[in-house]
């Protein structure tokens, strides 16, 4: 059985309202598209009560994406508050 390949992607990178290409294909990847047409949510990762990590599928090459760095988000949107 051929292993799939998970590629990560690092918050912290992201620049601008958090848009980011899949690594494989190039697709347009949004936080804020909820339909499920560019990928779909394979599974959320939680320690301690907080996100962790995203496992994301995207729609076009069905590739895998582990997206991290949301404890980084966390701690600069208390910054803010």
């Amino acid at each position: 059985m051929k292993q799939q390949m998970v590629y990560l992607v690092e918050l912290s990178t992201i620049q601008g309202t958090g848009d980011f290409a899949c690594p494989k294909c190039g697709l347009v990847l949004s936080p804020d598209d909820e339909t499920e047409e560019n990928y779909c949510i394979l599974e959320p990762i939680v320690k301690a009560n907080q996100l962790d990590a995203l496992v994301i599928q995207c729609q076009n090459c069905q590739s895998s994406i582990r997206l991290t760095g949301f404890s980084l988000l966390a701690v600069a949107d208390g910054c803010r508050n």
